[in-house]
């Protein structure tokens, strides 16, 4: 097979395997573990489209997984509606605030950017934990399991192919960027603003079209998330930990890569998966010595992989033809 092929079929071959896998896999824990490779890895995607493409480094992208998760949570738990009725409620208004960040920070470059979705996020945060009357405050809320599709309660098989029909739906939405004219236009914004500017590229609306778009996205993944972990609390789901976790698994799978986000979420969360199984039983001192070893991987792969997994698997396909 040449080089062209395998980087061709490459994701395809991923998407096999994990489709396959619950056919021929049954344990419980190798399940979830799978199914938050792969929501994780759609949450990267999300988060990609803003910070890999358009260059727009948001540290502050909680905000809208946030926005997912507290939608569905509210709507199902106070108004017994479903959650696929949250999720929309959540795109809607993060659609309306990630144009409103967005706009509102266009003239924002680098840091700035980054300061003021941090900012964005931690009002969110606070205005969550006080309201207490409607949304439970610090206290969080859980999530009843109510057995069906429309209600999103599936067992660990379901969840998967859920997952899974979302990490392609996301992958297509890169692919379309890296292929179309206008993921071309926010390279170009992305590489060297003032020179896209100078050639007629409209940098500011496509760096608010590519923060709402990513907004949307993430809100999405927010309310899949909530209901497959039965609880959301506002100093998980709105904390700027989050959304340097978004950003990690995108950077080290390969920033701007339709790819890396999943390649990324794939090696940290099978590490921190199985460091965490491993040593949280070990000792009550030993609880958090997993974040040890993840921290370690991380330095060693933004040390010697800097272009990211997929960059690193582009080099290897590379290679061989030159020779």
């Amino acid at each position: 097979m040449g080089a062209p092929r395998l980087g061709r079929w490459g994701p395809a071959l991923l998407v096999v395997v994990a489709g396959v896998t619950p056919l021929v896999v049954h344990d419980a824990f190798f399940l979830d573990a799978l199914v938050l490779v792969l929501l994780w890895g759609a949450i990267s995607a999300a988060w990609n489209v803003a910070g890999g493409y358009a260059g727009q480094v948001s540290l502050g992208h909680s905000a809208f997984f946030g926005i997912g998760a507290y939608s569905a949570a509210l709507l199902s738990t106070r108004w017994q509606q479903s959650p696929w009725l949250g999720m929309l409620v959540g795109v809607l208004v993060s659609l309306v605030a990630g144009a409103l960040i967005g706009y509102l920070s266009n003239r924002l470059r680098g840091p700035y950017f980054a300061l003021s979705t941090i900012a964005f996020s931690q009002v969110l945060l606070i205005l969550v934990s006080r309201w207490r009357g409607f949304t439970a405050g610090s206290e969080g809320i859980p999530v009843p399991f109510r057995p069906g599709f429309w209600t999103l309660g599936l067992d660990h098989v379901a969840w998967v192919y859920l997952a899974l029909a979302l990490a392609i739906l996301y992958y297509a939405v890169q692919r379309y960027f890296e292929r179309s004219r206008i993921g071309y236009q926010l390279a170009g914004v992305r590489e060297d603003e003032d020179a896209a500017q100078a050639l007629g590229i409209p940098s500011r609306r496509l760096k608010i079209f590519a923060v709402t778009l990513s907004a949307a996205m993430t809100a999405m993944v927010g309310t899949l998330w909530a209901q497959y972990v039965g609880f959301v609390d506002p100093y998980y789901v709105f904390s700027v930990d989050l959304s340097i976790r978004f950003a990690l698994n995108a950077i080290i799978g390969g920033l701007g890569t339709a790819l890396g986000p999943f390649l990324g979420s794939l090696l940290i969360t099978t590490i921190e998966t199985y460091l965490r199984a491993t040593f949280s039983g070990v000792k009550t001192g030993f609880a958090g010595i997993y974040l040890v070893f993840y921290g370690c991987v991380l330095i060693l792969v933004v040390r010697f992989v800097p272009e990211g997994l997929a960059g690193l698997a582009a080099r290897l396909r590379a290679r061989p033809a030159r020779a």
